[in-house]
């Protein structure tokens, strides 16, 4: 198709005319350099989710609608369940698909709309107080092991108390717990919460502070969430436990404080849990040294016994009586044989007579007779003779026994020495200057010390 003249004098030069893709691009510069981020509320619609993980859907109200994607890395910390019919406040950036020459929203974050404008409030928050450093791990004070005085800051009228309190005593944690009462809701519960950190930090006696309730809605753990609160947290002197609300709920207060119980019952937990341990470790202490101390008991026991028998066996005393009972059983077989002899003589003189009354004139039978007299006294000689030196040698015998007692040598002032053990000691070599003795005398010991050798 041809131009007229006319025609070709209304086109612009060449250098002006823009390609299509040159139109997207300078679309999507403009758009995007203009509108860098942008905030939307709008209801869900058109939602799908593509095997990548990208979600795609439309936002739109009663008049318009706009495209929106979620790409898998912002789906993943976004944490809402999203779906057609759902009311949410979204921020992102406008973008430019430029080979359809389409725009849309990438979402970054999501919020449903009814709870938007405090979750937004406490992101905002979450992101400042993070900049500022006063969520970093360096300044976390670290708990003490065995806490004996808590400050609990809540409600004293709520469950959370209760049930703190029941847990320790459950768990025969033997601290003390001081309740600073302070309202835990509402639009004053901040100012009370603030108010009650300082002064638990002006006791200066406490050990661990613990804040917290039991779990609502974020409205109602709003308090926890406020600036001053968490500033208050984050600068208290005393090491501090946030215990907010239920395990999925979290508060710029856990953030703040040194450590986060997910519960005020777990917060008791926490507190008690080193008290525990430490009690089952003293048990196992306790019966390791019970049954170390039985067994050394039975030892020495036995060894006593044994020592005894020795000390019985080698005692003077029982040497001594053993040799009491020996020289009772010679003198008692001496005897026996002596009367057995003179027996054995008086049958033999009776036989004889007998013979010589038989046999033998009676002049014979005299002479016989005073052989038999004489016999009869040099036997009786003999025996006697025999009788007095076995009395003699058990006389001699006696007093050998009687002079070995060492009772009779410390008497004549003779001492025995024994060293710490109780063994007496025969010669000095061996002991050093400032050794511990004890001697004994007749009349009892004494304890000495070695000074020279």
């Amino acid at each position: 198709m041809s131009l007229n003249p006319i025609e070709k004098s209304l086109l612009p030069p060449d250098e002006s005319i823009l390609t299509v893709s040159a139109f997207n691009r300078r679309v999507k510069d403009l758009l995007e350099t203009r509108m860098p981020e942008v905030w939307l509320k709008g209801e869900i619609s058109n939602f799908r989710r593509q095997s990548s993980g990208h979600c795609y859907f439309s936002l739109k109200d009663a008049r318009s609608q706009v495209s929106a994607v979620v790409f898998r890395g912002d789906a993943g910390a976004i944490g809402l369940s999203i779906k057609d019919g759902l009311e949410v406040i979204a921020y992102g950036q406008v973008s430019v698909y430029e080979p359809r020459g389409t725009y849309q929203i990438i979402v970054r974050f999501l919020v449903e709309a009814g709870q938007g404008r405090l979750q937004l409030e406490f992101e905002r928050l979450k992101k400042k107080l993070a900049e500022e450093g006063l969520f970093d791990p360096q300044n976390k004070k670290p708990l003490p092991m065995l806490p004996r005085t808590v400050g609990f800051i809540t409600s004293p009228t709520g469950a959370a108390v209760r049930d703190f309190i029941s847990i320790l005593e459950r768990r025969r944690w033997t601290g003390r717990v001081i309740i600073f009462p302070a309202r835990v809701q509402g639009k004053e519960a901040a100012a009370e919460i603030v108010a009650m950190l300082e002064k638990a930090q002006r006791l200066n006696f406490l050990d661990l502070l613990v804040i917290g309730r039991g779990g609502g809605s974020l409205e109602d753990l709003w308090p926890f969430n406020e600036e001053v609160v968490a500033r208050a947290v984050a600068s208290c002197t005393v090491p501090l436990i946030s215990a907010v609300g239920h395990e999925i709920d979290y508060t710029l207060s856990d953030f703040a404080a040194d450590r986060r119980a997910e519960t005020p019952s777990a917060a008791a937990e926490l507190i008690s849990s080193s008290f525990m341990e430490i009690e089952q470790r003293l048990q196992a202490v306790e019966n390791t040294l019970e049954e170390l101390a039985k067994n050394r008991l039975e030892k020495l026991a036995y060894d006593l016994e044994l020592i005894e028998g020795n000390l019985l066996r080698l005692s003077p005393i029982h040497r001594i009586e053993q040799g009491f009972l020996r020289l009772d059983d010679v003198a008692n077989r001496l005897v026996a044989s002596l009367r057995h002899g003179i027996a054995n003589g008086r049958n033999v003189e009776k036989n004889l007579a007998v013979r010589l009354a038989a046999i033998a004139p009676e002049k014979k039978a005299q002479l016989a007779h005073a052989r038999c007299h004489t016999l009869q006294n040099r036997l009786t000689s003999a025996t006697q003779l025999r009788l007095t030196g076995a009395a003699d040698r058990l006389k001699g015998v006696a007093r050998r026994l009687e002079n070995a007692n060492p009772e009779m040598i410390l008497k004549r002032g003779f001492a025995m020495v024994k060293d710490e053990q109780g063994r007496y000691l025969p010669r000095k070599a061996g002991l050093n200057p400032g050794r511990k003795l004890r001697t004994r005398f007749a009349d009892g010991e004494i304890g000495v010390e070695v000074t020279e050798t």
